[in-house]
């Protein structure tokens, strides 16, 4: 119990290192919260800093998650440990302690968490996300549908009952985060990370 405890609260603080205001200041000398969309994600740092900013902090906010249920798993020593460590990165990440409980919206570190758990469920929705963004521009919307697919995987591929409660709370939790970004693709007027090929 007590290794899950430690497990419990690292993958939280894990989670609410602030990766993109990090390094936005330190190498790119760039609050990301005063520009763009003001989010410390990695589609407003690819935005506001460019490609090797974007990539870089999606690349350390996925391993957030991805270590963070790697911990649980192996410290706390089951599935739902693996997956409740999981949940509380995401938690960080969007909730972070070290930003008065502010933070992004989760899909990098969700897609580590569901990597170190569900890799050939990560394998399609970065797929179908990839090819969303690929040819419409709209990092959101892959966003909102890869996030909708994770529970529909769980209950194709017949994982465990806990893998499925984590791809619901997350898919519910993901769109959530992206009511504006909902009302703006309703509206025509959500920003494209690039022109659609």
């Amino acid at each position: 119990m007590l290794d899950f405890v430690v497990a419990a609260a690292i993958s939280y603080l894990l989670g609410s290192i602030p990766n993109g205001l990090i390094l936005g200041k330190a190498i790119w000398g760039v609050d990301l919260r005063q520009h763009g969309s003001k989010n410390i994600g990695a589609t407003n740092a690819w935005r506001t800093i460019g490609k090797a900013g974007g990539i870089s902090i999606f690349a350390l906010d996925f391993l957030k998650g991805a270590v963070s249920a790697y911990l649980g798993l192996h410290l706390g020593g089951s599935e739902l440990a693996g997956v409740l460590c999981g949940i509380l990165a995401i938690a960080g990440h969007s909730w972070s302690v070290f930003l008065a409980f502010k933070g992004g919206k989760g899909v990098a570190t969700g897609l580590g968490v569901i990597a170190a758990l569900m890799p050939m469920v990560t394998l399609i929705v970065f797929a179908v996300w990839f090819a969303i963004v690929y040819f419409t521009g709209y990092v959101s919307l892959g966003s909102i549908v890869g996030a909708a697919l994770v529970p529909i995987l769980t209950l194709f591929f017949g994982l465990h009952t806990e893998f499925l409660i984590l791809g619901l709370i997350a898919a519910v939790f993901i769109i959530y985060r992206h009511k504006s970004n909902i009302e703006r693709l309703l509206n025509g007027t959500e920003s494209k990370i690039k022109a659609a090929r």
